[in-house]
């Protein structure tokens, strides 16, 4: 078992404690102030969580995950939009597709963080958002050592052309919001 993989029921994710905790609609509402997003790719979508709330908006949302069982989760919550199930590293997108990509507390289960930011760099216009647990020890999500620290997200950025990167902070969470 991989601890930095969510591996426990789609169902669990959308717990009403877990919905007050993470607040997606609030998460949301801060990312469309960056600018007018009418397509948007969520990487590691679960349940459909974040999806939701992106299309609760007005927003066309395309998903994908690796895990099949959160793929038929996210159908079943969100029937109208479309969803896949690929890795993040491996985008079956062309070039720029969609004005947003978002990883929602999924960007620390990649197996190769370089390869799966570069391909929301390349399927994406405009802005690349990532909501991250903090780099803390907590009784919930992954362990520390499975954790993003920021200076090694930022210095991952180095490698792509982007012209602003934001930092949000929250309780248990940050959120990068990277204009391209």
């Amino acid at each position: 078992m991989d601890e930095r993989i969510y591996n426990q029921s789609p169902e669990n994710l959308r717990r009403e404690e877990r919905i007050v905790r993470i607040q997606p609609y609030k998460v949301v509402n801060i990312c469309l102030k960056e600018g007018k997003i009418n397509s948007l790719l969520d990487i590691g979508t679960g349940s459909g969580l974040f999806a939701e709330s992106f299309f609760n908006k007005n927003i066309t949302v395309t998903g994908i995950d690796i895990n099949k069982d959160m793929i038929k989760s996210a159908k079943k919550h969100l029937p109208k939009c479309k969803f896949l199930t690929a890795k993040a590293e491996n985008v079956p997108f062309r070039k720029n597709t969609f004005d947003a990509s978002f990883f929602g507390l999924s960007f620390h289960e990649l197996n190769n963080y370089n390869k799966g930011l570069s391909e929301a760099f390349r399927v994406t216009k405009k802005f690349i958002f990532i909501l991250e647990w903090k780099y803390k020890d907590e009784n919930i999500g992954p362990p520390k050592k499975y954790r993003i620290k920021p200076s090694f997200l930022k210095k991952l950025l180095q490698n792509f052309h982007y012209k602003d990167l934001k930092i949000k902070n929250y309780k248990n969470f940050k959120l990068y919001i990277i204009k391209k």
